[in-house]
């Protein structure tokens, strides 16, 4: 039996010019998940991170604190689907509300986005298949005792939980909406296919460094 390990970034630069880079917060967050992992003596077979520099910066903090490890492969289809146009889209003045009230506004501009109301670079369905597709390929590498680490972000972690639920995406926005900065999602890999074993996990972290944005 294998494993797959959904990891969310750590906490990313909201507010600032370039979204896409972890806040110091954000470093602290991978660097103790490293660290849980070099205290107990586990590290991933394989590790895999999307494209956005969030997902590297999480990964190179994580392994560099774990102490093991040969890096990691790139995967673009573990991106996150672009948040910030489809909120623009549907708001152009999305970026100058707070963070609570920019989940809200994201939340209405998701319902849009799903069911097909706006024009975007990338259509709903194709980023469920995008996930999916990558989600099959490490659940094809995760097999005979062998862990997979994944450094994603919250909207394919959350579609995956919901397909591994629920079978099909219709859980995905509830989910999504409570997926923690460098929290652990377990996937277990066995001859009946994969099943989701825990979700969100974040022992790791204390009380005031959880953060869902």
């Amino acid at each position: 039996m294998g494993s797959v390990h959904l990891i969310r970034h750590g906490q990313a630069s909201w507010g600032a010019d370039d979204y896409d880079q972890l806040s110091s917060l954000g470093m602290q967050q991978a660097t103790a998940l490293g660290t849980s992992w070099e205290a107990s003596g586990w590290a991933p077979t394989a590790a895999v991170a999307g494209g956005m520099k969030r997902h590297a910066q999480t990964a190179i903090a994580t392994i560099d604190a774990c102490g093991q490890g040969d890096g990691y492969d790139v995967d673009g289809g573990w991106d996150e689907f672009d948040h910030l146009a489809i909120a623009m889209a549907h708001d152009p003045a999305a970026m100058t509300t707070d963070p609570k009230e920019f989940q809200q506004l994201l939340n209405t501009a998701l319902d849009a986005w799903i069911a097909g109301d706006h024009d975007h670079e990338e259509p709903y369905p194709a980023f469920v298949d995008r996930v999916m597709a990558s989600f099959a390929e490490v659940v094809a590498d995760a097999g005979s005792g062998r862990t997979v680490a994944v450094f994603t972000s919250g909207g394919p972690i959350a579609m995956v939980v919901s397909h591994l639920l629920a079978g099909d995406d219709s859980l995905f926005q509830r989910i999504n909406d409570v997926v923690i900065n460098a929290s652990v999602t377990t996937v277990i890999v066995g001859r009946s296919g994969p099943r989701l074993l825990t979700f969100n996990e974040s022992t790791h972290l204390p009380r005031d460094m959880i953060t869902f944005r």
